[in-house]
């Protein structure tokens, strides 16, 4: 497992849905899929965080060729301005919640 902090502060003041798919699947003894990039901050009150530029980031995972990226639904609509190749390279899945982004991550 690899955490980043993508944001300009690299503050770390939130849990990533990536550690918290981590932990859980650790509690739960089920491996987590090779290669996935799980992108989203969630808060204390169990909400998933708006993302800021999710193009950027499906690139930036394009490039280090994770497949699939799981990312909040809410972002689908932005990745309008995704470029073709990119599309077709990544494989995004959309969660709705941190339980659908743990049931998406493990391992069949």
């Amino acid at each position: 497992m690899q955490l980043r902090a993508f944001d300009a502060a690299k503050a770390d003041s939130k849990l990533g849905v990536s550690a918290l798919v981590a932990l859980s699947s650790s509690l739960l003894k089920r491996s987590v899929r090779g290669g996935p990039i799980v992108i989203a901050e969630i808060n204390l009150g169990g909400s998933i965080e708006p993302i800021h530029n999710p193009v950027r980031l499906v690139e930036i995972a394009a490039e280090e060729g994770a497949n699939p990226i799981l990312m909040p639904v809410t972002c689908r609509k932005l990745l309008f301005d995704l470029s073709d190749d990119t599309t077709i390279k990544v494989g995004a899945q959309f969660y709705q919640d941190a339980r659908d982004a743990l049931l998406k991550a493990v391992a069949e």
